[in-house]
């Protein structure tokens, strides 16, 4: 089954939700869910296996926190007792960030509720996040591993788990994550209800993902595998030894022309995500690592100085690819391009949510284009070829005055102009995200959830 997307704009308060839960959303300033919202809630308050694909930055943690927070809400206990308090409902994200994400995200919106939450990911000590399953916990977020840790501890009982949640399900459903998957869900009661929710959804993961839902209702709000409207990209062909100057040259017009030099830098290892970090810092760039071999502990002090201001640049790996909210982050650039296509558009996703303007920027060299031809099939597009500005580093002869489909753009790479919003885009502006509405940078966050891995319910 398979919904169309209405032209009706609800309200929160349209859909049923309980005072404690309608309070702590409009408490947000929110009042009009997105589109992924107002269409994958209703089915999901209905008991009903979801599969959710929309663009990253839609909302899809609020179309699914928001609905199971109902459901559970009457079995909801003010006892202190852990026999109370059983595993509800367990949400699985594919990275920490995102773990941390979605948990902050819930306990917003179970703060005048009974409902206790938590998260639990790796990176951290695992006592504190024992002590909070042990007291007690309605609805877990975590990651495979780190689950799995626990259960084998005995301080995770999945024996009453009513709704399982595959948050970024595409990745969740990678053979690299199917066995500990596998192993979780035939711990849960085969009883249940399933959702799946991503920006992406091969004919391959949508085939495998059958096994694991019921009769579900596919949800699809937008053309899957595209980047929203708000993201203009651009790709300049540049030599791999000229890359890291290149940056330099983008980010210095930038400022020129008044823009922020804010911006996210994806790398492809976690070498090179450390060396790039520390050749721009010699460049008089204030730049920050995150990747997979940072401790939570390091990722979280150095995302709070991303947040703050006190990073311009941050070099990640595609560990930062998905859960990262940052509301109005004006650029990304691809240092180098994924290997797997789908991560492209999850990292540009980074930047134009929730409505915001953004750049996303590819160097790409020549051993590259094989990549670049398997995101334009993709993506279904030919992606703007431009020179780089004048001054900065060579760079190969612009693809696009070879194509009959892209028109030569031989100066004024869109970087320099002002943002002009599409008018798709200004026709939808005043949809808000319950979750990236607000603008600006996010000041940093209490560190309490990171450092101890969890959030409960007082």
């Amino acid at each position: 089954m398979s919904t169309e997307q209405n032209n009706t704009e609800p309200t929160f308060a349209e859909f049923g939700f309980a005072e404690p839960i309608l309070r702590a959303v409009l408490e947000q300033g929110y009042t009009k869910p997105t589109p992924i919202q107002a269409q994958a809630m209703p089915h999901v308050m209905q008991g009903r296996d979801v599969m959710g694909a929309a663009q990253t930055g839609t909302g899809k943690t609020a179309a699914f926190v928001l609905p199971i927070l109902q459901n559970i809400l009457p079995m909801a206990s003010s006892s202190a007792s852990p026999a109370r308090h059983p595993i509800r409902a367990l949400v699985l994200t594919p990275t920490r960030e995102l773990a941390d994400q979605v948990a902050d995200n819930a306990f917003k919106y179970a703060k005048y509720t009974d409902i206790r939450t938590a998260v639990v990911f790796g990176g951290v000590d695992m006592s504190a996040q024992t002590t909070l399953l042990r007291s007690g916990v309605e609805l877990l977020i975590a990651t495979p591993g780190r689950l799995l840790d626990h259960i084998t501890q005995k301080t995770a009982n999945l024996s009453q788990v009513q709704i399982l949640i595959l948050d970024e399900a595409d990745r969740m459903l990678d053979m690299g994550f199917l066995p500990d998957l596998q192993r979780i869900i035939s711990l849960i009661p085969a009883q249940r209800q399933t959702l799946l929710f991503s920006a992406t959804f091969s004919p391959e993961i949508k085939k495998l993902a059958q096994s694991y839902l019921r009769t579900p209702v596919t949800v699809e709000v937008a053309r899957q595998n595209a980047a929203a409207d708000t993201v203009k990209q651009v790709v300049h062909m540049v030599s791999s030894a000229d890359k890291q100057r290149a940056i330099v040259k983008v980010l210095e017009a930038r400022t020129r022309q008044g823009l922020s030099r804010q911006c996210i830098i994806f790398t492809n290892s976690r070498l090179g995500c450390a060396r790039l970090a520390r050749s721009l810092e010699r460049d008089g760039i204030k730049a920050g690592a995150i990747h997979g071999d940072k401790s939570q502990g390091e990722r979280t002090l150095t995302l709070d100085a991303f947040k703050s201001g006190a990073i311009e640049a941050l070099v990640a790996t595609d560990v930062a690819a998905r859960g990262l909210d940052i509301p109005s982050m004006p650029c990304v650039i691809n240092h180098e391009l994924p290997f797997n296509a789908e991560d492209f558009i999850h990292r540009i996703g980074r930047t134009g949510r929730a409505g915001s303007k953004g750049d996303a920027i590819a160097l790409v060299d020549a051993s590259e284009k094989r990549l670049l031809d398997d995101i334009e099939k993709l993506m279904k597009r030919k992606l703007d070829i431009q020179p780089l500005p004048e001054g900065s580093p060579s760079s190969a002869p612009s693809r696009s005055s070879s194509r009959s489909d892209a028109p030569a753009k031989m100066s004024d790479p869109f970087f320099y102009k002002p943002y002009e919003p599409s008018a798709v885009t200004k026709a939808s502006s005043d949809t808000t995200n319950p979750e990236e509405k607000k603008v600006g940078i996010t000041p940093a966050r209490p560190a309490v959830g990171a450092l101890l891995g969890g959030f409960k319910k007082k």
